[in-house]
């Protein structure tokens, strides 16, 4: 699932390990899902978006939209 994360996060001068410590995950899972090795679940794409101040969508576009 293709994702805004490292952009977001490094907009914000955020590290993975203060993402992860945010959303209570490792800083290996915050690497799979920026990565695209992982999809989150969507408790974690909550939590995410939350900790931008963001909709999930804003986070995690969905790639079926129409534009």
């Amino acid at each position: 699932m293709k994702s805004r994360l490292k952009v977001l996060r490094a907009e914000r001068g955020w590290t993975q390990e203060q993402l992860s410590q945010a959303v209570n995950v490792s800083r290996y899972a915050i690497n799979a899902l920026e990565t695209e090795r992982h999809d989150p679940s969507l408790d974690l794409a909550f939590r995410i978006a939350g900790a931008f101040g963001l909709k999930v969508e804003e986070v995690f576009p969905n790639p079926h939209a129409k534009t």
